[in-house]
């Protein structure tokens, strides 16, 4: 049943560094964008993952959070005012044999009919692994969450993060700053991020302001309504305990797959989308993928090589959604962001 149904120049799936600065590409040479995510904040695997790890390879920034560069990129995509779809995923694509527009629904109902559409879903939709819990689906986006939308909202809260990897490590560190209390729950007492972030974990350990409750692992949910009282854990021999909490953060990783991606008609090369690497297009007319989902001879899979394919396909486009109009090359410096 469609719900919302917008017009649009492009259509971009995929809310990461490389759809974010798609937007602002397209936007500069006057094309308007929507964007579809499955998730409900901007900034995929940056934002979903490891909000506070750095990189070092975004050029002009010697070390930049992958946060901190995603709100970067969306404050340079807000100049052009771009429409977010979020929550949602696109599950059909077709093409209008009428207008030759680009026709994407979403599992939502929103209906979105664009002159092009560029695929830039990083390695397709992902979700988050949940863990088998009995009842937890009663909590989540209550008590339970699979990421951090708003860092304040865990203040002077009792925080449980289960995981080893960089997403529980940065988290544990970001919200001992502002919880009553942090307690890590893992299956080891190794774990999985960098060595400058585990040391920091020890060290805030060492001084109690974060417990470490190894090796365990996630065991039960007590709360009522949606409201978590404590997480239950077990050790390696089953032996229980139990951690007073309101919330609890279980980081375990992305679930990933192309889903309907896979069913659009595309030439796919081992789960990728094989493009043409001068313009990023298709095997579809007016259909791009750019970033890591893009796939040709020699492609380095870099977010700056995704910001280069970002740029080529907007102006492969620029004809397409302006009628076989040529484009006439500007640097930024001389025409400035386009007005409104």
């Amino acid at each position: 049943m469609v719900t919302h149904r917008h017009e649009c120049d492009v259509a971009i799936v995929g809310a990461g560094p490389v759809g974010l600065f798609s937007v602002f590409q397209f936007g500069m040479l006057g094309m308007k964008a929507h964007v579809v995510d499955t998730l409900e904040a901007v900034g995929g695997q940056c934002t979903a993952l490891y909000p506070e790890k750095p990189i070092y390879d975004i050029p002009g920034y010697p070390r930049i959070a992958a946060a901190e560069l995603i709100a970067r990129l969306r404050e340079q995509a807000a100049a052009v005012h771009p429409v977010y779809h979020l929550g949602q995923q696109v599950v059909s694509l077709a093409r209008s044999a009428e207008t030759g527009r680009w026709r994407l629904e979403t599992s939502t109902g929103t209906v979105l009919d664009a002159r092009v559409v560029v695929i830039a879903a990083g390695a397709g939709a992902f979700g988050p692994n949940r863990p088998p819990l009995a009842g937890i689906e009663a909590y989540e986006g209550n008590s339970v969450h699979y990421m951090v939308l708003r860092r304040q909202d865990f203040a002077g809260k009792r925080v449980v993060i289960a995981g080893g990897g960089d997403s529980a490590v940065d988290w544990a560190i970001s919200l001992a700053e502002i919880a009553a209390r942090v307690m890590v729950v893992h299956r080891r007492d190794k774990f999985r991020a960098a060595p400058e972030s585990i040391a920091r974990l020890h060290a805030l350990a060492a001084e109690g302001r974060i417990d470490l409750v190894v090796p365990y692992q996630l065991a039960g949910l007590e709360g009522a309504d949606g409201r978590l009282d404590a997480v239950l854990v077990s050790d390696l021999d089953g032996k229980p305990r139990r951690l007073a909490a309101d919330a609890l953060l279980p980081f375990f990783g992305l679930a990933m797959s192309l889903g309907p991606i896979a069913e659009w008609g595309l030439n796919l090369d081992r789960h990728h989308i094989a493009v043409d690497p001068s313009t990023c297009q298709t095997n579809l007319a007016g259909v791009f993928a750019i970033g890591d989902i893009a796939t040709y001879r020699g492609k380095l899979k870099l977010i700056l090589t995704g910001f280069a394919e970002a740029a080529a396909a907007a102006h492969a486009a620029y004809p397409m959604v302006f009628d076989g109009r040529a484009l006439h090359f500007e640097y930024s410096t001389a025409k400035g962001l386009p007005p409104g």
